[in-house]
């Protein structure tokens, strides 16, 4: 029974360090980035045309599709052979 008790103990004590809301960890402002972003130049996040990834992603996407139904087809096609 006591040792029940000090296990309850132990881990109400670890829940209850785990569960301490994040405002009452101190923590360091982050640095200042620099410039300001709304200002001419390179934009926030750089100058990467992101047109064309879309494409490939698309088209990677489909080529996806296209072999997973291939697959498919040919299991439920070689599985209707089985006698």
């Amino acid at each position: 029974m006591k040792y029940k008790l000090y296990q309850l103990l132990i881990h109400l004590l670890v829940v209850g360090i785990i569960l301490i809301p994040s405002d009452l960890i101190a923590a360091s402002q982050p640095p200042d980035p620099g410039g300001d972003p709304t200002g001419g130049g390179i934009p926030v996040g750089g100058g990467a045309p992101l047109e064309n990834g879309f494409w490939i992603l698309v088209c990677l996407a489909i080529c996806y599709f296209i072999w997973k139904l291939y697959h498919l087809l040919n299991l439920v096609l070689h599985k209707s052979d089985e006698p």
